[in-house]
């Protein structure tokens, strides 16, 4: 299976522009964003994301939160899920992944490059 649909669940506007554009435009991409983990919830199923990454602190419901959320989905149970933040000491990169995240995208990201680090993710997993 190729990956071609993103979730990205991000409640900051400026990164959410930036991130879909990187996506979108330099990986080739089909990106559906979502301002908070209650949205994500919402609408995920009807999208079909091939992957979901995920904002760690959003209002609401976090990170963390919405991966268990997106978790007990059925449809999304499988699907691959990445953590993007700002918080990437060594500890916390441990906890986001032993939550069920194949990874952690550091914040702030480079556009050049986030497709190509989705990209190496996905390949992690299918590899």
């Amino acid at each position: 299976m190729d990956l071609k649909h993103i979730l990205y669940v991000e409640d900051e506007p400026d990164i959410q522009a930036v991130a879909k554009i990187a996506l979108e435009m330099v990986g080739g991409f089909t990106v559906k964003i979502c301002a908070s983990g209650e949205e994500a919830l919402r609408e995920a199923v009807a999208f079909a994301p091939d992957m979901i990454l995920l904002d760690v602190m959003m209002p609401g419901m976090d990170g963390p939160s919405s991966l268990a959320g997106l978790r007990a989905l059925p449809e999304l149970a499988t699907v691959p899920i990445a953590f993007m933040t700002a918080k990437v000491q060594p500890a916390e990169v441990a906890h986001l992944k032993s939550l069920g995240a194949l990874d952690v995208i550091p914040k702030p990201f480079d556009p050049m490059t986030l497709a190509t680090q989705v990209c190496a993710i996905w390949e992690k997993r299918n590899g």
